[in-house]
């Protein structure tokens, strides 16, 4: 089993640069590496890990190479090797957090490999516990909640957003990333429609699976947690449904990094024991790394920012604040540096402006317009 680099297929390379390498980045030599070590040591099955842009249409260079490496190894060897794949969304196997990836496994015997089914969906959390679709009974989405709604971060644990962008992030509601501040949302004109990446600013739901927890994430990249901080060691952890006391070493950008690229450990389990059960014959028990529910799951949290001023003249400003009415009658404070959006922001102000220096607190928004 193993899950050769996928940064020559993935889709953060296509925001990044508008396209990826694949075949032509030195790191998607791995893959002909991993298949070497399937002709050398022939196992009854292999499994194969990577992210889904490996077979996108059009794009499918590292697909076919798999294929035709596998030929190969038959013509050669007199194997059978027989390949199936599928792509799975972590999310619909009780895994907290949507990650959608590429699964290949090959059987020596020549027969195909039948993927674990679906057990959870997409439903609303005030419907029935499960949902009954076909023969199937389908458990509602685990969410961030049930896996780190009881977790604090360790003492000393520095996780504070930083970048540019950080002061945006405690006015945006949870569930929400930079779209808010477009003109298509409730917050403030300040980006373009889908001009980022999805990550941007993105804020965790606690009735909802955390997003797709990436390994090499920029200081604006989440998803960060509802308390409007980057996560911690142990829930980026337990997101990622490891074993509860596992440890991993290094500093924050190689924690990051070793489980941001890891399969999560419950998908991981789920594919095994389909594989234990159609290649060597095993009975097992249920999973051991399954989450548990925890509910009620509380609301959203109010907002609350320290006490912050603007300056009397444009010339000399140094944080801008804006009022935003929401609904139910909540009000908003957005606290926004200048230099971080004076290219924008400013063009909106004639220039004769002059700003009452305030001090004030905020509380959450919902859907929101500018009132002041």
């Amino acid at each position: 089993m193993g899950g050769p680099p996928c940064q020559p297929f993935s889709k953060s390379g296509y925001w990044a640069n508008g396209d990826t390498r694949r075949l032509h980045d030195p790191r998607a030599n791995t893959l002909s590496a991993f298949m070497r070590l399937v002709g050398e040591l022939q196992p009854r099955v292999f499994v194969l890990e990577n992210v889904h842009g490996i077979n996108y249409t059009g794009k499918e260079e590292g697909f076919r190479l798999l294929h035709k490496l596998t030929a190969d190894i038959n013509s050669r060897l007199g194997c059978s090797y027989y390949l199936s794949w599928s792509v799975l969304n972590a999310a619909e196997f009780g895994v907290p957090q949507i990650r959608t990836r590429f699964f290949l496994v090959g059987r020596r015997d020549g027969r195909p490999f039948e993927f674990p089914k679906p057990t959870h969906s997409d439903s609303e959390l005030d419907a029935l516990p499960t949902l009954s679709t076909g023969n199937s009974q389908l458990c509602r989405f685990v969410t961030a909640w049930d896996a780190i709604g009881g977790l604090s971060p360790a003492e000393g644990e520095d996780l504070r957003p930083r970048g540019r962008w950080a002061d945006l992030l405690p006015s945006i509601p949870e569930g929400e990333n930079y779209l808010w501040h477009t003109n298509r949302k409730g917050g403030l004109p300040l980006f373009g429609w889908r001009t980022r990446y999805w990550s941007f600013l993105l804020k965790l739901a606690k009735n909802k699976p955390s997003w797709t927890i990436q390994a090499q994430p920029g200081p604006a990249i989440g998803p960060f947690h509802w308390e409007n901080r980057m996560l911690s060691e142990h829930e980026l952890a337990a997101i990622q449904t490891f074993p509860k006391g596992i440890r991993v070493t290094g500093n924050r950008g190689a924690v990051q990094k070793q489980l941001g690229n890891a399969v999560p450990s419950l998908l991981a389990e789920i594919m095994a024991r389909a594989i234990g059960e159609q290649c060597f014959g095993m009975s097992l028990r249920e999973c051991q790394l399954a989450v548990s529910v925890k509910r009620p799951i509380p609301p959203p949290r109010l907002l609350r920012l320290s006490k912050l001023s603007f300056a009397t003249s444009l010339g000399a400003i140094q944080t801008i604040l804006v009022l935003v009415r929401a609904t139910r009658q909540r009000w908003v404070v957005l606290s926004v540096h200048s230099e971080t959006c004076r290219p924008r922001f400013h063009s909106r102000l004639p220039r004769n402006t002059e700003l009452i220096r305030l001090s004030i607190e905020v509380v959450q928004a919902g859907r929101a317009e500018i009132a002041a």
